[in-house]
């Protein structure tokens, strides 16, 4: 009886040890979209908006953690706020379809148990990542799409916002331009009639703005990842981009690490990019950012997609690459030190 007293005293020793370990390595990575963003059209005025807005997702999810909060719970906390603002291409700030919807697609994901959620098209729901929460939690399914996505969120108390809430000038502005055109306009691409890439004015929001995601350590040991956007100006016939494809735009294990992407979604999408990072950090024991310049910097470039991603590690390292001029991204530590960053200096 003594010798079991003091195996259960060793392991709850063993625990709080753990715990408390886990607690001095507490993170979470944010990033607000990925693509053109050049100095020469960003104000003053325009960067101190969204390192703000970085800021405030930040301080959210670490809000989360530092109350002991987990890793789930951060994510969504985080995610609510880029959601919420007009400034990125997911919630509030969703670009709209060829049609003149604004079509919402999110993700997310537990290392811990490998659970998973996803939704996509959905076109009233306030907080898109909730929703995806709510598949993982609540159904058994991992992923659901439109009207049936919406009835569910709905019957599991998810906010519900009229259409009309999604709307902004700037984003309509973007979508009758992209349709005189007749092009199809990426997150963060935007071109003259020429074709060539140009920073005029009129493309700065179709440019700019992103898909959104954050991963997340918390005091427990445990990872997650999410992901939500309102996908691409003047997309037709209910595309979905890799946002809310577990493996591509989202994907978390504690064994290796959790990731959230931003770019092309198509070329995400074939390349299985979250999960091949994982998968090299697994079968080949590269780090987390070896494993994610592997896969942003080498064989994305090869096949000729743009775009990056964050990703963490259980010990609390963190990698940032992206391929393209710029990606809005910012981390936290446990001892609050912070930082934002929009260009690759």
């Amino acid at each position: 009886m003594k010798k079991l007293v003091l195996i259960l005293v060793g392991l709850s020793l063993s625990f709080m040890l753990n715990a408390q370990d886990y607690k001095n390595k507490i993170t979470l990575v944010i990033h607000g979209g990925a693509g053109t963003i050049t100095r020469k059209n960003m104000t003053p005025e325009k960067e101190k908006g969204y390192r703000a807005a970085l800021t405030q997702a930040l301080e959210a999810g670490y809000a989360v953690l530092k109350k002991g909060g987990t890793s789930l719970d951060a994510v969504e906390a985080a995610i609510h706020v880029m959601e919420d603002s007009p400034l990125f291409n997911a919630g509030k700030g969703a670009v709209f379809t060829h049609e003149g919807k604004n079509e919402l697609d999110a993700s997310i994901m537990d290392g811990k148990t490998g659970m998973a959620g996803a939704i996509a098209g959905v076109t009233n729901i306030k907080n898109p990542i909730t929703a995806a929460r709510k598949v993982m939690e609540k159904s058994e399914h991992v992923m659901l799409i439109g009207k049936g996505a919406e009835e569910f969120a709905q019957k599991q108390g998810v906010e519900l916002v009229e259409p009309a809430y999604f709307y902004t000038e700037a984003r309509w502005n973007a979508l009758q331009e992209a349709i005189k055109e007749e092009r199809v306009e990426l997150d963060h691409s935007a071109r003259d009639t020429t074709g060539a890439v140009v920073d005029d004015e009129i493309f700065v929001e179709g440019k700019k703005y992103g898909t959104v995601g954050c991963v997340a350590l918390d005091q427990y040991g445990n990872l997650a990842a999410g992901t939500s956007t309102g996908g691409m100006t003047n997309k037709r016939y209910g595309r979905v981009g890799d946002a809310p494809i577990i493996g591509a735009g989202t994907y978390a294990s504690n064994e290796t690490c959790a990731v959230s992407a931003t770019g092309h979604g198509e070329y995400f999408i074939r390349s299985v990019v979250g999960y091949d990072i994982s998968a090299l950090m697994e079968y080949k024991g590269y780090n987390v950012q070896k494993a994610a310049n592997e896969v942003v910097m080498k064989k994305l470039v090869d096949r000729k997609g743009e775009g990056g991603v964050i990703a963490l590690d259980r010990k609390g390292n963190v990698a940032m690459p992206f391929n393209s001029e710029g990606m809005y991204r910012g981390f936290i530590k446990a001892d609050g030190v912070s930082e934002v960053k929009i260009y690759k200096d």
